[in-house]
């Protein structure tokens, strides 16, 4: 199969005419020949500009929680912009989704905000304003958004150039942000306990947060050590030190409390979006009554135009009543476990190292070792050259993730059985043609 791409590179061409690189966010840009524009999606599908149709497990990098175009969230949303969008007033959906969204989550209070950089932003800010400090602990590999602070040692960065992991480099992850603004931050490997206690008693007095994701959303979706994740809860206490989850990835897609329910690890503040909407611009900042209270006029700044409008608000009051009423995010685990087993069969079968990281909902594909990576600087050593060949093959044949390992394939409600199997005859094949190519080139080289 090499399907058609001639209106997709027309349409390209123009959109570099006036957009830097054709794209709106530096993650779509997939270089000239190969940047897709997609038109249109319904369910586990979408179809791009020549009317290819790929089974979608890249999900908008994780918000399509429901499907595409999902029936009930598209009718509520409708339905509610019929009377307007925006009023600069609180409006009764707002009310709605902030009295699910915390019995859901287990969060005393929330604030509506429109992106995931948002709500770890004013997650940081609020945490300084709580307990009067500046610097913050973040973990190599962890993403949080583009904002200036945290754009350091991100799943950019270059492992070779981290430094020494008892005293590790931040390295910034874009040019025009203050140099200096990396003094705020202290950049630790993920998932050691060791590094982090240290950190903690030397720096204690001077520590507003921690921030981390539960899961690393953006390098292969490697999982927290349980001992390493409750031990960040005890430091956190012990130093009066806030702890924020970054669950703009996990929230409602591995339980309807994310992943303070899946682990059992509370967080004090947390950062929400994606899966909250179904795609739908919408985020949230939450946590621990004393500590939202420090948001109010005077004190904390928290705010925007375009925060709780109606269109977001409708879509996240719809998307997470569906989901606290109906098995989805079980139904998820279920296909998804499949597809994870199944790769992993069809991986052996065709003699290639690998790893299946991550949950159901959210997992990546690792090749070249049979050892789950535990940290950003583990998972360097993963062949992702090979992943490139085998991601552009699947894309080819009608399955599309990113061929970059580091990006999570993503699941659905509307990945049901049938999406499964055909998925797994297309990975099947792709598999077969990447890997017996590969070790046949291997043998001609020795």
């Amino acid at each position: 199969m090499n399907p058609v791409k001639t209106r997709t590179h027309q349409l390209f061409a123009k959109a570099k005419q006036y957009i830097p690189c054709g794209v709106n966010s530096n993650f779509r840009y997939w270089g000239d020949e190969n940047t897709p524009i997609l038109t249109r999606g319904a369910g586990a599908y979408v179809w791009d500009a020549d009317d290819n149709r790929y089974i979608d497990y890249r999900l908008g990098f994780g918000p399509i929680i429901l499907g595409h175009a999902y029936p009930e969230v598209t009718r509520r949303v409708a339905e509610a912009i019929q009377n307007g969008v925006l009023f600069a007033a609180t409006t009764p959906i707002e009310i709605e989704l902030a009295e699910r969204f915390t019995r859901m989550t287990g969060m005393d209070k929330v604030r509506l905000s429109n992106t995931g950089t948002e709500a770890n932003m004013h997650a940081l800010r609020i945490a300084r304003a709580y307990t009067g400090r500046e610097k913050f602990i973040k973990f190599e590999g962890n993403y949080h958004g583009n904002f200036d602070y945290v754009m350091f040692s991100g799943p950019t960065a270059k492992a070779e150039l981290l430094g020494p992991r008892n005293h590790p480099h931040r390295l910034r992850a874009t040019e025009g942000m203050p140099v200096a603004i990396r003094n705020y931050m202290i950049s630790l490997p993920y998932n050691d306990i060791e590094l982090l206690e240290r950190a903690m008693v030397e720096h204690s007095d001077e520590l507003a947060a921690v921030i981390l994701e539960p899961i690393m959303g953006n390098v292969a979706c490697i999982l927290p050590d349980p001992a390493w994740l409750r031990r960040v809860r005890e430091l956190c206490d012990e130093f009066d030190i806030v702890l924020i989850f970054d669950e703009v990835k996990t929230g409602f897609r591995l339980a309807p409390g994310g992943a303070q329910q899946y682990f059992g690890v509370k967080a004090d503040l947390a950062a929400y979006a994606k899966a909250m909407g179904n795609g739908f611009p919408v985020s949230a900042v939450a946590g621990r009554a004393e500590i939202m209270a420090v948001v109010e006029p005077g004190r904390v700044a928290h705010g925007g135009t375009y925060c709780g409008n109606v269109v977001a608000a409708a879509a996240a009051a719809a998307t997470l009543e569906i989901i606290e009423t109906q098995p989805v995010i079980e139904t998820i685990f279920a296909n998804g476990r499949r597809l994870m087993d199944g790769i992993h069969t069809i991986l052996r079968q065709v003699g290639a190292p690998h790893v299946i990281s991550g949950v159901p909902s959210m997992f990546s594909v690792l090749l070249g070792k049979d050892e789950p990576p535990t940290d950003y600087r583990s998972y360097a050593e993963f062949d992702s050259e090979l992943f490139g060949l085998f991601g552009a093959e699947l894309i080819r044949r009608g399955v599309l993730i990113d061929d970059d390992p580091r990006e999570p394939w993503f699941l659905s409600f509307s990945h049901d059985p049938a999406v499964i199997d055909e998925s797994l005859n297309l990975i099947e094949d792709a598999a077969k043609a990447v890997f017996r190519t590969a070790a046949r080139t291997r043998r001609l080289a020795a």
